[in-house]
This record gives C-alpha cells, sequence and structure tokens, in this order.
C-alpha cells in the first residue's frame, strides 16, 4: 500500500498522522519537500515509530518554514515537477505532503496536488477540528473528487466541538480512518496506540 498524507491546510498533524500509518501498515516514509528544517518531519517520525523505519531523503529541504515556491525562492532554487521520483521499494510506503492541497511549488502554478496526480497514489487527508474546518475539508475533498483523486479516507485530530465529523463523513462520503483526540504529549506509545484503531 502506497499512500499520500495531506490536509486542509498547514499544522493539521500530518507528520504525526504519517508516523501513525507507518507504524500501522511497517512502511517506509518519504517527505519530497520539506521547509523549516531542522527539525525535520523525517526526523520526527522515526522518533514515532518503534521500529528501524527506511526513510528516503528528501528531493528538497529548504530551511524557512515558508511555502515551497517562496523557501526556494529565498535559497536561489528552483522546484520542477520532474524533480521528484517515487522512491523504489517493494514495502508500504506513507508520502507526506507540505501544506494542502494547493500550496504552490513553484511560480507556474504546480502545486502539492500536481504531485499526487504524478505519483498515482490514494490520499488520506488530516482535517485539524476547529470552527471552519468544515469548509475547508469539504473544499479539499472535492478538489481531489474534481481531479479524479482516489481518497483513502479522513483522518480528524482534536476534540469535535461543533459537530464537524458527523457532517464532513456525510456530505463527502468519504469513510473516517481515525479521530486522533488531543494529547498533551505526542511519543511512540501514544502511535502505537493509534496505529491499533486505524481503520484501513
Amino acid at each position: 500500500m502506497k499512500l499520500f498524507v495531506t490536509a486542509t491546510g498547514t499544522d493539521c498533524g500530518k507528520t504525526v498522522v504519517s508516523a501513525i500509518l507507518c507504524q500501522a501498515l511497517n512502511a517506509d516514509y518519504w517527505k519530497p519537500v520539506q521547509t523549516g528544517a531542522p527539525p525535520s518531519d523525517s526526523s520526527t517520525v522515526k522518533n514515532l515509530v518503534s521500529f528501524p523505519i527506511q526513510i528516503f531523503p528528501e528531493t528538497h529541504l529548504f530551511s524557512e518554514p515558508v511555502s515551497p515556491h517562496y523557501a526556494s525562492e529565498i535559497e536561489g532554487k528552483k522546484i520542477k515537477l520532474s524533480d521528484f521520483l517515487l522512491p523504489e521499494t517493494n514495502n508500504n510506503l506513507i508520502v507526506e505532503g507540505a501544506g494542502g492541497l494547493l500550496v504552490p511549488l513553484n511560480e507556474h502554478g504546480d502545486c502539492v496536488i500536481d504531485l499526487i496526480h504524478q505519483f498515482e497514489l490514494e490520499v488520506v487527508l488530516v482535517i485539524r477540528l476547529y470552527l471552519g474546518c468544515i469548509n475547508h475539508a469539504l473544499l479539499s475533498i472535492n478538489e481531489l473528487k474534481r481531479n479524479n483523486i482516489a481518497i483513502k479516507g479522513l483522518i480528524f485530530n482534536g476534540t469535535d466541538q461543533f459537530g464537524a465529523i458527523s457532517i464532513i463523513e456525510k456530505l463527502s462520503n468519504v469513510p473516517t480512518l481515525l479521530h486522533l483526540a488531543n494529547h498533551a504529549h505526542i511519543d511512540s506509545q501514544v502511535v502505537s496506540d493509534c496505529a491499533k484503531e486505524l481503520k484501513l
């Protein structure tokens, strides 16, 4: 199984979810574009799983915690879709995107969703629960469907104070794989426990 982890925006919990998926599937991990490193999301995933995970190096790694198109501009580099080759592995693979679907990779309009198209992967959409997340989630789901991208399922992160989960499930007709509750501290034990709850 090869899955692409994306989200409704930044700081939604993609890296923790990626670690949970890796743990559940004993999968390899790859972050094609990393901004704001160190620490990198790759190192976070490595520290959160309980096995010696295979982590493939980032194709592009930038120090500024901003959109890839701007981070690359700051460092005088260019990002092209042709730069990215899906790692060859016989194992399960989790690929983690940067930000949300329409985060630009360059000034020509190539976005994270174009990477998903290129890799032909199913998507796991991470939705952080906050006031306004229903709109953001349905927009993201509709964009994936409009582009004929298969959605494996949804993972919700946080406390559902506004009835968001049920209405998103109903209107999108996409299954929920996991509801990740608020944790004061995320460690390998939390990741292991959540991996057992995944409905893959």
